[in-house]
């Protein structure tokens, strides 16, 4: 399967909507039904095989090549950019400081799902980059 590579740019960005929670979903299921020619590989297959992106680890800041954040997609949750993620349940935000903030797009505690508007809000307040100053 090719690999899903987005064109770096603010254009790059889409927001995490429950299409895409069904585009992955659907990605897991076809390498599943792949999965016992997979197995057939061996273990020397598995160091060999892709590896997240550096530029784009959780906690560090956005790469410039991506260029401005669009106003309305800072603190809101976006697709991951790296495609190591993309056969997998997760999801970045970004904050206006453009740190990168990866979650698992998962039930939290089995009722909230990534599009719940409790869990938005909680994420809307992690990410928040406001400096607190001690007393």
């Amino acid at each position: 399967m090719a690999q899903l590579l987005v064109p770096p740019g603010p254009d790059s960005f889409r927001p995490f909507i429950p299409e895409s929670l069904a585009a992955i979903e659907r990605r897991i299921a076809e390498e599943e039904a792949r999965q016992p020619r997979a197995e057939r590989r061996s273990d020397e297959d598995d160091e060999n095989g892709p590896k997240p992106n550096s530029d784009l680890e959780a906690g560090k800041s956005l790469p410039f090549i991506y260029g401005d954040i669009p106003p309305g997609l800072v603190s809101t949750p976006l697709e991951d950019l790296d495609p190591y993620y993309s056969n997998q349940k997760t999801f970045i935000v970004l904050n206006r400081g453009k740190a990168i903030f990866r979650f698992n797009a998962t039930s939290a505690l089995y009722i909230l799902n990534p599009f719940n508007p409790l869990r938005r809000i909680a994420i809307k307040v992690l990410v928040h980059s406001y400096p607190f100053q001690s007393l």
